[in-house]
């Protein structure tokens, strides 16, 4: 699974192209994915290039936004409101490349979780308070957090 994954959506960029793949028997077509998404590339990520991640944009069916983060893979995504560290880049306009996106883009400092919340915020309902223990309606807490199973060595 893991070799037939890489080949088809790495090497091959297949699951770009309507109708190339197929995983239990369904055809996989991207552009008719209607739901909006957020999408999110870091500027020196060494796994999923940005202009890569870019790219969604241009195959998914829906609504996107795309977010440019500053830093790598790890250090781009997580980053938290508190740390007051990196930057990141919007771009409203549609553009025609990755390039054209980013040269109309504008940067703003500190992390892009905060839009990506406001983005959220558009598309659910009001908030809800978290519950004050574990378990409820029915179903007892099994055993203290985090749990036998985290323990567990493979």
């Amino acid at each position: 699974m893991y070799c037939w994954y890489l080949r088809n959506t790495y090497l091959d960029n297949a699951l770009r192209q309507p109708g190339a793949l197929s995983v239990c028997g369904e055809s996989l077509d991207l552009s008719k994915i209607e739901a909006p998404a957020f999408v999110y590339g870091s500027r020196e990520d060494h796994i999923v290039p940005w202009k890569g991640a870019w790219e969604s944009t241009r195959i998914l069916g829906g609504r996107t936004r795309f977010v440019l983060g500053a830093s790598g893979h790890i250090a781009g995504v997580i980053n938290p409101p508190k740390s007051g560290k990196r930057s990141h880049w919007t771009n409203e306009k549609p553009a025609p490349s990755a390039d054209a996106w980013l040269a109309g883009a504008t940067e703003h400092p500190g992390s892009w979780w905060t839009g990506w919340t406001q983005w959220l915020a558009g598309f659910g309902g009001g908030e809800v308070a978290a519950p004050k223990g574990a378990g409820g309606r029915g179903h007892a807490v099994i055993e203290a957090a985090p749990g036998r199973y985290v323990k567990q060595k493979a």
